[in-house]
């Protein structure tokens, strides 16, 4: 299995969060995933999220990698400096935080942590699916129901 590794280190700021948003969204782009698919969205909103908790819930600098398999799934890591293990919340109502790591669960395919020199590092894989009309083609190019 051949794997492409990038990596962005990123400040304890939350304005950093943007800024991984938007290199993350042209590293996809080069990889081959299109702007316009939907695991270019759900990429984007795993690493916003994995991203802010580093940065919000730990106040330190923090390296974000995308790693990505020859057979199109695509590994995100955040290593960040605390060895605090990370923590799912559970929000109510109107809460306007406490639902990162729940939206991380949903998303990906896999998710975890591990230990990563004296910090950690959590990390998530989303799958590539091959489109329904790449897998079975329509001989007849309608749509059958």
């Amino acid at each position: 299995m051949q794997v492409l590794q990038v990596q962005l280190v990123v400040g304890p700021d939350p304005a950093e969060v943007g800024r991984a948003r938007k290199w993350a969204r042209s590293r996809l782009t080069g990889s081959g995933i299109g702007a316009d698919e939907p695991l270019a969205e759900t990429l984007v909103l795993l690493i916003s999220e994995l991203v802010t908790n580093a940065v919000v819930h730990t106040g330190c600098p923090a390296v974000l990698r995308m790693l990505f398999a020859a057979e199109g799934g695509v590994r995100v890591e955040v290593a960040d400096a605390s060895d605090r293990p990370p923590r799912p919340r559970h929000a109510k109502g109107e809460d306007t935080n406490g639902r990162g790591l729940e939206l991380v669960d949903g998303l990906a395919d896999r998710w975890g942590w591990q230990p990563e020199g004296a910090g950690k590092s959590i990390w998530c894989e989303v799958d590539r699916v091959p489109s329904v009309a790449a897998v079975a083609p329509l001989s007849s190019g309608r749509v059958h129901c």
